[in-house]
């Protein structure tokens, strides 16, 4: 299927850059959404612009949404990676604004993109949705609540979705991450990078290339296998709720 499109959401930066990439290398067709679709010109000059489509897309946006996969032929994969967090607190000292945009991005950004591709996949027979999740969806933390809520219901479309797709050919995958050194951090403290830094201090996360590497080995794998959930963090990071106020602000995921 490495003539249908890969579509890659949220991929200017980060895990959604990281899988671009190890899809191009891999020879494949790779059309980006990302609000910032300036930054894919250099991918476009290494691969080609026949393989490399950048498409200015919010996902919170129905109709640009639905506009951008009219502009593409055949999908055979849909890596769902747009999400952030914003703040990091307890819920009484939350931003509702901030919820909101979580919400969007994280649920309803999800939603429309899978539901503007999946007529396709089943009309080829074979496709590939794979949601970028996280063990935040698994692992209680301080300040998680509502980015944590939000990507547990990631978790839980994803194994539902398996229900509705089965025998049509399209496999699902969800993949949960936990701490990766991006510019996830930054976006969450509002462009504080002093904070952000300090959140890594002492410890190897992930890199997007770690998570970049489990999805294209899930797509990897046999047409008749379905890889249904892959948990994956740093050796340095630790289950469950730390002691402390101040730890329970380092163990972010």
């Amino acid at each position: 299927m490495n003539d249908d499109w890969v579509v890659v959401t949220g991929a200017s930066a980060g895990i959604g850059r990281a899988v671009a990439e190890r899809f191009l290398d891999g020879g494949y067709r790779v059309a980006l959404f990302a609000r910032r679709a300036d930054r894919f010109a250099d991918l476009a000059s290494t691969h080609g612009e026949d393989r490399v489509r950048a498409l200015a897309v919010d996902v919170r946006d129905r109709s640009a949404v639905e506009r951008a996969f009219d502009a593409l032929d055949e999908i055979g994969v849909l890596v769902n990676n747009a999400g952030l967090s914003l703040g990091l607190g307890p819920l009484d000292e939350g931003n509702p604004d901030d919820w909101q945009t979580m919400l969007d991005t994280n649920i309803a950004g999800l939603l429309t993109c899978t539901h503007a591709v999946l007529p396709r996949m089943r009309r080829a027979g074979a496709g590939h949705v794979i949601n970028i999740g996280s063990l935040a969806a698994e692992y209680a933390f301080y300040g998680g609540n509502v980015y944590a809520a939000s990507k547990a219901f990631v978790h839980h479309l994803s194994a539902n979705l398996r229900a509705d797709i089965q025998g049509s050919g399209i496999r699902v995958t969800c993949v949960a991450p936990g701490m990766v050194r991006s510019e996830f951090a930054l976006v969450r403290f509002g462009g504080d990078q002093a904070r952000a830094d300090a959140l890594y201090e002492g410890i190897s996360p992930l890199t997007p290339g770690d998570v970049a590497d489990v999805v294209l080995w899930a797509h990897g794998t046999p047409a008749h296998v379905n890889v249904n959930y892959v948990e994956l963090m740093s050796v340095d990071q630790p289950f469950g709720l730390a002691l402390s106020r101040g730890a329970q602000e380092r163990n972010t995921l």
